[in-house]
């Protein structure tokens, strides 16, 4: 990079920001890959953000399944709003321990963009096909995203986002003490991202925000498609609570409002809930630097029991009344297939791929080499994407 700006001014700027001494301080940041200019305007953390918005990948989450299929309707959350979501819930319990909104913000909006078409089916297809060559993992596929895939730069393969970043996206669901996957195991002997180690706080408050907002939109968007009712999801004690405390203010508030209110208090309850517990769990810690956190045997960041007792008890009835319901369940078998059928066809016939993912394979190219091209096209794709792809492929009546 050949653009040179004044670092300490924006460090003194930085400074001000009263962040607690656990918080990830942009000047302690473990910093890029490649070497990169300083920006007194914006922060290395919301540089990685903006990089993120600005990426091929996080505009395709827009097409890419959260439960129901791209197509069924576009009022329904994709991975694209859920990040959103993740984002701002993130952005709110960071400020308020005084943790670096800027780094959570980016770690949320990254966190989902190696997810393959049609959610968790996808994956399942994809994570089959790959059995013999260590399987998938939307979470390295993340990582490789950001950077290998993605090219923006002459120099360098990639975002070249900060090492914080990087890192809070890989072990956002904790620690990765086996390592099974080529790709992550030769980028971490580049840039070593502690993998044994938990990830800072600001990673793991965007981890519980990821549980918070498809906890509460899952419930809005299954109440919207007609797979439980009011009377249904009351049945679950907490749940009641609420609906009495708003019935009893607003005794003629149709469905769809009641519904809103129990997602807007339930949001609510989970991040005071996180909030409370976190904090004990850092004074109690004697937690005081971001180092101290990610030395524990254990999330700093956490519900309480009794709040996790009931995010079991909604998971439970969600499971039941919408994530096998037998449309759900039906698309999701059917969303399966054609992914396992993509990876099987091109694995038989390379030259059936694109060319521009063909460049990287020759009749010579070992197995697992070919398996991880392909792998790689497939998971990248939208929902409709690779809908289109299979009619093209299996359709007698489409168009190449």
């Amino acid at each position: 990079m050949d653009i040179e700006y004044n670092k300490n001014i924006f460090i003194e700027s930085e400074k001000n920001m009263s962040l607690a001494t656990y918080a990830s301080l942009p000047e302690h940041s473990h910093g890029r890959l490649y070497p990169d200019f300083a920006n007194i305007i914006r922060s290395p953390f919301q540089r990685d953000r903006d990089r993120l918005i600005h990426s091929s990948a996080f505009r395709r989450l827009d097409g890419k399944t959260q439960v129901f299929a791209y197509h069924e309707g576009k009022n329904y959350r994709t991975r694209l709003t859920h990040s959103i979501e993740v984002a701002q819930i993130t952005r709110t319990i960071c400020k308020k321990l005084n943790l670096n909104e800027e780094l959570g913000e980016a770690i949320a909006l990254a966190h989902d963009l190696g997810h393959a078409p049609f959610g968790h089916a996808g994956e399942r297809g994809l994570n089959n096909s790959m059995k013999k060559f260590g399987g998938f993992d939307h979470n390295i596929n993340s990582l490789k995203i950001m950077t290998k895939l993605e090219r923006r730069y002459p120099e360098f393969e990639g975002l070249n986002l900060t090492w914080e970043t990087l890192e809070g996206t890989i072990k956002h669901n904790g620690p990765i003490t086996k390592i099974n996957n080529k790709y992550l195991k030769e980028y971490n002997k580049q840039f070593n991202l502690e993998l044994d180690q938990y990830s800072s706080l600001e990673s793991q408050i965007a981890s519980f925000a990821d549980d918070i907002a498809y906890n509460n939109h899952d419930i809005d968007d299954g109440f919207r498609a007609g797979f439980f009712s009011i009377e249904d999801i009351r049945q679950l004690p907490f749940i009641e609570k609420i609906i009495k405390k708003f019935e009893h203010s607003h005794p003629n508030a149709s469905d769809d409002i009641r519904i809103y209110a129990i997602t807007r208090q339930l949001i609510a309850d989970m991040i005071f809930d996180l909030l409370e517990t976190t904090q004990n769990n850092i004074d109690k810690c004697h937690i005081k630097t971001s180092q101290d956190v990610r030395i524990q045997k254990h999330f700093t960041a956490n519900f309480s029991t009794i709040m996790q007792n009931n995010i079991n008890l909604l998971h439970q009835f969600l499971k039941e009344k919408f994530y096998t319901a037998t449309t759900v369940a039906r698309m999701d078998m059917k969303s399966q297939k054609i992914i396992e059928d993509l990876f099987s066809v091109f694995m038989n016939d390379y030259h059936l791929l694109p060319i521009s993912v063909r460049q990287n394979i020759t009749s010579t190219t070992p197995d697992d080499i070919k398996a991880e091209n392909i792998c790689t096209y497939i998971a990248n794709m939208t929902d409709m994407m690779a809908v289109e792809e299979h009619k093209k492929l299996f359709d007698s009546y489409t168009r190449f």
